[in-house]
Order: structure tokens, then sequence, then C-alpha cells
């Protein structure tokens, strides 16, 4: 099914989500979307979170300074240009539409790497209770989204969040823990989150910032 542009909402999105669907687009150039519902779902469950010994010293030596939601639409469009090792992209002009309507009800959220005062890398996703779907990733400066998915996930599990949804699973996503679950498991795991008290922003707050650090520590 392909939704016309005039007739999709940020409402009506936050719905789909919710629903387990999601949608993309063939291409940039395409302004058409169509809904994804795949069979097998990609998730990245918190407690199970890895990196590299590498990325694990650049989090102790805090080699970016990360932020959130300060480049919001900065964060999307690089996800969406094209690169020499991504010639193509599913980011269409119609889904940025559509996330910077999210954002500004406080359903979409990015996490930056900042060095040098540029966007080195980052990432973005979608938020709904408990659950954040996580929708793209880039980096300009080598471990950069690397980085920023590490906060995430500090940052989830702060919240008190329960799914981390990646929708699919690639080789580059299973070196972090990603692992393939069914669409009735998924839809499970949905529902339970959907239903959890959480907030992206319930740290790091400045007097929480000791222990927002340590839990990034516990990241293996």
């Amino acid at each position: 099914m392909r939704p016309g542009m005039s007739e999709l909402t940020p409402d009506i999105l936050l719905r789909t989500y919710a629903a387990g669907i999601f949608p993309m687009a063939e291409s940039a150039e395409d302004p058409t979307l169509f809904w994804v519902d795949p069979e097998t779902r990609g998730i990245l469950p918190l407690e199970k979170f890895r990196v590299s010994r590498g990325v694990q010293r650049k989090l102790r030596r805090h080699v970016f300074e990360v932020r959130c939601d300060t480049a919001f639409e900065e964060v999307v469009r690089a996800c969406a240009a094209k690169t020499s090792e991504r010639p193509t992209t599913w980011i269409n002009e119609e889904i940025i539409r559509l996330y910077l309507g999210l954002h500004a009800m406080g359903h979409a959220h990015s996490v930056e790497c900042w060095q040098g005062g540029e966007l080195a890398g980052g990432l973005y996703g979608v938020c709904i209770g408990g659950a954040f779907f996580g929708e793209s990733m880039f980096s300009r400066v080598t471990d950069a989204s690397k980085i920023a998915l590490a906060h995430l996930v500090a940052r989830l599990r702060r919240g008190g969040y329960r799914l981390l949804d990646t929708q699919f699973v690639t080789s580059h996503l299973e070196q972090f823990g990603v692992t393939e679950v069914g669409r009735g498991e998924y839809q499970a795991i949905l529902s339970s989150a959907l239903a959890a008290d959480a907030s992206f922003y319930r740290g790091p707050l400045a007097s929480e910032e000791l222990e927002f650090r340590q839990s990034l520590t516990q990241i293996s």
C-alpha cells in the first residue's frame, strides 16, 4: 500500500508504529511511500548491547561531545545523503517532513556526536512509550555513529525503555548484539514496551551525569 503524500500525517505515522508497521521510500527521488510489516524483525536487547574495545576506549576518553536533539534535521538529512558507501537512500523529502513533525511533537529524537564544533555523526529514531524505533545513522568521523548508539543505549536503559527496534538485521548491526525475532514475538515485545513508563529525558540530567556515565561503562 502506498499512502498519498497529502493523507499521511505524523499522528497517523505514530499509530502505524504502534501497530508494528513503518514507512519507507524506494529512493530519495521517489515522492511516494510504502508500508513495511516484515515477517522477521531486528531488535537490540538493551542488556546485550556490545561494542569493540576500541569503541569502549573512545567512550572512556570522551573523544566526541554527545548531544541530543540539538540538530535533528541536520542528522536526518545527513542520514539521507548519498555517499560512496551508500549510493542510494530510502529517505525522501516526505520522510523528512513527517519525522520533523514527530520531532516537534516530542516523538522523534536525535543523538549527535560533535567534534571541533562540527557534526561528526549521529542517529535518529521514533519514541512511543517504552519503545524506541531506530531509523538511521551516519558517520563522518570513524566510530561516531557507534558512539552515538552507545549513548542511546545508555539513555534508553536509564529511561526505562524495553525495546530498541532496528527494523532489520544486517552484518553491521549484528556486531552490537542485534538479533532477529518473528512477527508474533515482536508484537508481544512491542505491546509490553508501549505500556512501559519510559522517558527519553529521564537521564542524564545534571544531577544524574555521574550515574549516566557509569551506565556507559557497563557496556561490554
